[in-house]
């Protein structure tokens, strides 16, 4: 090894332990002076000189300095570029690898050539979802993968069964989510684990509220949004 490459390794080999004793002050110091922070699942350098990312509880930021003295929670704007670099950090943490949904665990609504594909976590006694299925009768040309995700009551897990068990799973939903029609009493013989692991998928990637869209591209989006914003981000999948 010549004396530069050794010089190089060197310096990369103190860099990595400068970075590391920094991550450790920047630990030691917020769980002492903060007993009741959530743990840190990792700390990087931000965009901002100076300031340091924590990320915790899986996909939330929050920012400090190199020692730990200063606990910041907000978002890091970019004023030159104009970006939201928080909202940009957390839509990639929360993204969903869409080949890798458990799709034995949905049922399939397909629409025209059903070439675009778009999932949705819905529960059956969510007013929104009601709002968002009614709206989105006005897409076309794609497949729906739909996840019952039954969290509101126990209501929702027997609705929730009572159409998963259903002959024609996608019209017992759409009539109940459409025309307020109470799907047939499942029977008793009928098993519906796929409720319990949609549940227990949600919990592991943070799903929170229904309707929950996951697009092919892995990104999601939490809410009943409007049928246009969903046309938008299908078109941008398409570039």
């Amino acid at each position: 090894m010549t004396f530069m490459k050794f010089a190089a390794a060197t310096a990369i080999a103190l860099a990595c332990l400068g970075a590391q004793a920094q991550e450790a002050t920047i630990r030691k110091n917020l769980a002492e002076r903060i007993p009741q922070m959530p743990k840190i699942d990792e700390v990087s350098k931000s965009p901002m000189a100076g300031l340091y990312e924590l990320r915790v509880n899986g996909s939330d930021i929050m920012y400090t300095d190199a020692e730990g003295n200063f606990l910041i929670q907000g978002n890091l704007i970019d004023t030159k570029l104009r970006r939201n670099l928080t909202e940009e950090r957390v839509e990639k943490l929360s993204a969903v690898d869409f080949d890798a949904l458990p799709s034995k665990d949905a049922f399939t609504i397909v629409r025209g050539n059903g070439k675009r594909k778009i999932a949705v976590f819905e529960d059956p006694n969510c007013g929104y979802c009601k709002r968002f299925e009614k709206d989105m009768q006005k897409i076309d040309n794609v497949t729906i993968s739909l996840y019952l995700y039954p969290i509101l009551s126990a209501d929702s897990t027997d609705k929730s069964r009572n159409i998963w068990c259903s002959k024609d799973k996608a019209k017992a939903w759409t009539d109940w989510m459409l025309r307020n029609q109470t799907p047939a009493q499942a029977a008793a013989s009928c098993d519906a684990p796929a409720l319990a692991r949609n549940v227990e998928f949600g919990k592991k990637y943070r799903i929170t509220g229904t309707p929950t869209l996951i697009f092919a591209d892995g990104s999601r989006i939490p809410g009943a949004i409007p049928s246009e914003q969903v046309e938008e981000h299908l078109a941008k999948l398409k570039n």
